[in-house]
């Protein structure tokens, strides 16, 4: 399978989100990817509130079966999160999981006027009723489920897709 070029899947969701953006538009990138997208998104729409970051580790429902990231990360939102429009983001949507986590952490800092979904690759296999608002890129054959599509760094700010076999 040949995996579109990140940086261009970057440019065009940060096209896809621009015209929905407002002075009280907030980012939160859900970590690793998510953030790394995040703060790209971030810089090119000029959000004039500080980014968020979560790790939803603790909130998601199988915590006991998968633990914690060897280094977890503070959930850090800087910004009053009651009645803001939110962009929540993350850089591959597979089953929901994630997504439902996010939320669920986010409620708990307050409840935000909307909260809108951006992701840079949907790679399908929903298990929970989960959609993105803003999506770059739809895999259109699924990925096996022992399979991973993973954001990566790539030296000098860039950002490189990368499939795992697993």
């Amino acid at each position: 399978m040949t995996l579109p070029d990140a940086e261009q899947l970057i440019a065009a969701l940060t096209e896809q989100i621009r015209p929905h953006v407002t002075a009280d538009t907030a980012m939160v990138g859900i970590h690793t990817g998510g953030v790394w997208l995040a703060k790209r998104l971030h810089a090119a729409l000029g959000l004039s509130k500080p980014l968020g970051v979560m790790d939803v580790a603790f909130y998601r429902d199988d915590y006991g079966k998968k633990g914690l990231h060897p280094s977890p990360r503070k959930s850090e939102i800087p910004f009053d999160v009651a009645g803001a429009p939110i962009i929540l983001v993350d850089d591959v949507l597979y089953t929901g999981r994630t997504t439902r986590a996010a939320l669920n952490e986010l409620f708990d800092y307050g409840r935000p006027a909307r909260v809108d979904l951006a992701v840079l690759v949907d790679r399908g296999g929903r298990e929970l009723p989960v959609a993105p608002r803003f999506v770059a890129h739809t895999l259109e054959t699924p990925l096996a489920p022992t399979d991973s599509l993973q954001l990566e760094e790539a030296g000098e700010g860039a950002l490189t897709l990368r499939l795992i076999h697993a």
